[in-house]
């Protein structure tokens, strides 16, 4: 899934944090995939608030090399991942589930998602499966005991 997750760093996060405007007429293929995910779900990610690029610049910037790095860490087994991926976990699901879904399902109306159900499939993984990473990293030794 961490995997996945770099993908969309590049394809989503990059565009936003870079502050590339998000239109229907772009020459920019991502901001175009941008446009059809946000136009449709997520009316929110239109707008250019600095507090938004902040957000997806350090998941495009700092997480994204993260990812490479906790990948081969969980592939391997490596423990020492272990704070990283607390400190990690902490702070996508405080960045994500507090102001984004927050604004999304409780904002202004203009920034509501039309549909809540495709917003969560959308973005419900990154709640969730760093929240999952939480639970695996709550022990020491992560990798030397069952879950």
């Amino acid at each position: 899934m961490f995997a996945i997750f770099i993908v969309t760093c590049i394809i989503s996060d990059s565009v936003e944090g870079l502050g590339i405007p998000q239109v229907a007429h772009t020459s920019n293929l991502l901001a175009q995939w941008n446009y059809t995910y946000s136009h449709s779900y997520d009316p929110l990610y239109q707008r250019e608030d600095v507090w938004l690029r902040f957000i997806s610049g350090t998941s495009a910037f700092l997480y994204m090399p993260f990812y490479i790095i906790l990948i081969i860490s969980l592939v391997k087994g490596w423990n020492r991942i272990q704070i990283f991926a607390v400190i990690y976990a902490t702070m996508i699901i405080s960045l994500t589930a507090i102001p984004i879904f927050g604004d999304e399902f409780f904002g202004p109306t203009a920034d509501r998602t039309p549909n809540p159900a495709m917003f969560l499939v959308y973005n419900g993984a990154y709640v969730l499966i760093p929240l999952i990473l939480l639970l695996r990293m709550r022990k020491p030794l992560p990798f030397h005991r069952k879950f």
